[in-house]
């Protein structure tokens, strides 16, 4: 189990953030929250992270609010400093894992996958990308600018995330000369999660072994 913590961003501020920890040396993942916030289910891929033998650490990116009510979801997402989230959470989040882990990587769901593709190419540091059901604009985020690994994971039926945002994603990827590795499943947006009703078990599972063999190879 991990605890809830304070680390700096770029500019000097803090952040809090849930880390779970696997010890000096161990290779560090950041875990990028859902739209609901930083809940009990996103500090438990964090211990389930760390009981896999890597230092996990979860920003709170809505500064304590944890919702349950999709209108209010969409409300907070919406209302996300998306550039800060990316630039000053995410990037200390980074620099916290870096004096402790021999390799950062970052992953996340839906808002958390599209703000994983955003650090990608925003955020020095970072050595691969495992992003699930999100894609971020191209303001925020040029795809063309990143030169790290990327293993993407998304759903066949899904009205967020579109199967048409995910092809675009992974041409403009290819056209610039970083070609990433996407996965697409027959099931709908946050299949991964376990405690919303989209939950496949069985993409899940599948999901979770391709993306520890694509961390163990890049960390």
């Amino acid at each position: 189990m991990g605890s809830m913590i304070d680390f700096k961003r770029p500019n000097g501020t803090s952040c809090k953030g849930y880390l779970a920890e696997a010890g000096s040396g161990k290779p560090g993942i950041v875990v990028i929250q859902e739209w609901w916030g930083l809940n009990d289910q996103i500090k438990g891929v964090a211990d389930r992270f760390a009981a896999a033998g890597y230092n996990a650490l979860a920003p709170d990116l809505y500064k304590g609010r944890v919702t349950q009510k999709p209108d209010e979801a969409n409300h907070m997402m919406t209302g996300l400093d998306f550039v800060g989230a990316s630039d000053q959470d995410i990037a200390g989040a980074v620099g916290h894992l870096a004096a402790m882990s021999r390799k950062v990587g970052v992953m996340g769901f839906c808002l958390g996958g599209a703000l994983t593709i955003a650090a990608a190419a925003r955020v020095s540091g970072i050595a691969c990308g495992v992003p699930f059901y999100g894609v971020p604009p191209g303001a925020l985020a040029d795809p063309a600018k990143i030169r790290i690994p990327i293993q993407g994971h998304f759903a066949n039926k899904d009205d967020w995330c579109t199967p048409q945002l995910v092809d675009d994603f992974e041409k403009a990827m290819t056209a610039a000369g970083n070609k990433p590795e996407i996965f697409r499943y027959d099931a709908a947006h946050a299949f991964a999660n376990e405690k919303s009703p989209a939950y496949d078990a069985a993409c899940a599972a599948k999901a979770w072994e391709r993306m520890m063999a694509f961390l163990g190879a890049q960390l």
